[in-house]
Formats: structure tokens, C-alpha cells, sequence
């Protein structure tokens, strides 16, 4: 599954995002990440809270989530990891290991299912980002993965 790259939709602070840049797996796979994301940038609270409200619904409904510090520019306030993100559909807790450096985002769902997501740097070269997508998702160069707009 992958956003449109076409729809711009609104962050949870009401001002105009670029689509969400994530592709999953079609089923899950022991071992393996879940898909892959691609914030737009290090800022923990906006791309965060952008994955939180425009995760496609099928997905489910983020409850928490785990991110790895050094990815963050923002990831610890007072010396410990961030606590909370405050999204547009409400506050989600949040965790982070101190010595964590996986570069992966662990989504907890309200059904308790757990998505392992690569976070592909904001700053890689669109071509090898969107080459990352693909692998973190599984898909063939046939194009397994499932397209998915976001709105």
C-alpha cells in the first residue's frame, strides 16, 4: 500500500502536507519489516501526527508508537524520549528506546496487531527512497504492493 503522490491533504495543525509517502507489505511476513515510510522531514510531532491521521483506515487506528531517537531532531524533551504526539484525531502515546538506532517505527493498532516500519531518511535521494519503499514492502518489480490514496 502506498499514498497517492498526487493528493495533498491537511496536517493535524489545519496547513496543507504533501501526500503521505508509506508502502506495506500485502500480508505480513515473519522477519521482515511491515512497509516503509518516508517522512518529509526530522520533526517527530509532524510527520508522526501526519502518519497517525492519514494511515489508510483498512490499516487500523494507531494507539502507539516506538520510533528510534537518532531519527528525530525532536525525539527527546528533558533528557527522555517523547511521550506523546498529539494528532488531529487525539493524543497517541509514544516510547522510544534511548539506545535504539533500528531507523524502524513500531505502530501499535487499537486491535493490537504491531506494523514494523523502515523510516527512510527525509533527505534520500527520491529514486533510491522510493527503490527503499518498494523493498521495505516486498514488492516485485512487478509492482506487488497495493496503491492507496490517502484522503
Amino acid at each position: 500500500m502506498t499514498a497517492s503522490p498526487d493528493q495533498a491533504t491537511t496536517s493535524s495543525t489545519g496547513s496543507p502536507r504533501d501526500p503521505l509517502r508509506v508502502q506495506l507489505r500485502d500480508t505480513p511476513e515473519a522477519g521482515h519489516v511491515d512497509g516503509g515510510w518516508w517522512p518529509r522531514s526530522r520533526d517527530l510531532r509532524a510527520e508522526a501526527a501526519d502518519l497517525i491521521d492519514h494511515l489508510p483506515t483498512e490499516v487500523g487506528r494507531v494507539h502507539r508508537l516506538l520510533f528510534s531517537r537518532p531519527d528525530w531532531d525532536d525525539g527527546v524533551v528533558d533528557g527522555k524520549g517523547r511521550r506523546r504526539i498529539e494528532a488531529a484525531r487525539g493524543p497517541v502515546k509514544t516510547g522510544s528506546f534511548p539506545g535504539d538506532d533500528t531507523h524502524q517505527m513500531i505502530l501499535v493498532l487499537a486491535s493490537g496487531r504491531q506494523l514494523r516500519l523502515l523510516v527512510i531518511p527525509s533527505d534520500t535521494d527520491p529514486a533510491e527512497a522510493e527503490q527503499q519503499l518498494r523493498a521495505a514492502a516486498g514488492a516485485t518489480p512487478a509492482g506487488r504492493g497495493t496503491q492507496v490514496d490517502r484522503t
